[in-house]
């Protein structure tokens, strides 16, 4: 079944939902799930093709629930997750595999390494959120102005967070570069550079437009998950872990990362320095590495974007202490 990697466009849930997917890579290499952002869609950025199917690499990413393809599932939780990528894995014939999640994709692949250590052989988190509910953190501390309000209005006035949603998603769907303008004061200058790179910048703007291209739902549902609780404990991960963030990283704070590493039982945490949110995209192919089982911290090649490429790898710390 895993020749369906080459042609398979989406899956239907059990409950009868259409989830969009796209696979990348060696159609018979070994799968990683990539658990995109929010907002975000299965197009976001990723290494080339060609990158993946040399390392041998079979990469699947798809639509969350009201994200580009993707029938719409209201009041979904973090949790939910699993089900969609047990949908996903089945359909490609898939028993093991190993997930990766980007911000707001990140708590999603711990969901899927706390309810299927049976499946799932590594999970990773970039620049991942902690739960809300975290005992003994302080959520909004080191966040940025924008992200504070969004979560805030989340938590406090659904409906108000939904109809301010609705026209802002409008307006970034027929000017996807919005998004980036309107994120641009809250960036680092490390940021800032990733951002400015053609490669990258095409691959954000393809990943935002797709995202928002049938409805506001998903970013809209995303934020809801997000803030709730997330249905799974995550000190009760059994398989391996990784945790990566950007010490500079305004949108989602790298206490997160801090807090999270501190309670999942073995978990490895990369905390870099002079990095931010979108150093995440640098770090990826150390971590894809990582998840096939190499070791996090080797030399890393240059993230293979389609036209320029950036450094190198992160620092490791084992067992140290979202966009």
């Amino acid at each position: 079944m895993r020749d369906l990697a080459s042609t398979l466009d989406h899956v239907r849930t059990a409950d009868g939902r259409r989830l969009r997917v796209e696979c990348s890579g060696d159609p018979r290499g070994r799968p990683v799930f990539l658990l995109h952002g929010m907002p975000g869609s299965r197009v976001g950025p990723r290494p080339r093709p060609m990158y993946l199917y040399q390392r041998g690499v079979l990469l699947i990413s798809y639509d969350r629930p009201g994200y580009g393809g993707s029938d719409r599932r209201p009041g979904r939780r973090v949790v939910d997750v699993v089900e969609d990528v047990t949908a996903v894995a089945d359909a490609l014939g898939m028993d093991r595999f190993a997930v990766v999640g980007r911000s707001g994709g990140g708590p999603h692949a711990l969901a899927c390494a706390a309810r299927l250590p049976h499946r799932v052989t590594r999970a990773a988190g970039l620049v991942t959120l902690a739960p809300r509910d975290a005992e003994g953190l302080d959520w909004y501390a080191g966040m940025g102005a924008s992200n504070i309000d969004e979560f805030r209005t989340a938590r406090s006035d659904p409906e108000g967070f939904e109809a301010r949603l609705i026209p802002r998603t409008r307006s970034i769907r027929s000017d996807p570069a919005r998004l980036l303008e309107e994120l641009r004061a809250e960036l680092t200058d490390d940021d800032l550079r990733i951002v400015s790179d053609s490669g990258v910048r095409s691959m954000l703007l393809r990943n935002y437009c797709e995202a928002l291209r049938s409805s506001p739902y998903g970013w809209i549902d995303d934020a809801f998950a997000l803030t709730e609780p997330w249905g799974f404990d995550p000190a009760r991960i059994e398989v391996p872990v990784l945790l990566w963030h950007g010490a500079r990283d305004a949108f989602s704070p790298a206490s997160h990362t801090s807090w999270l590493a501190e309670r999942i039982p073995g978990a490895t945490s990369v905390i870099e320095p002079s990095a931010a949110h979108f150093g995440a995209l640098r770090a990826l192919p150390d971590v894809l590495r990582w998840s096939l089982g190499g070791t996090s911290g080797d030399a890393a090649p240059p993230f293979p974007f389609p036209e320029e490429g950036s450094a190198g790898p992160a620092q490791t710390a084992s067992g140290s202490r979202s966009r």
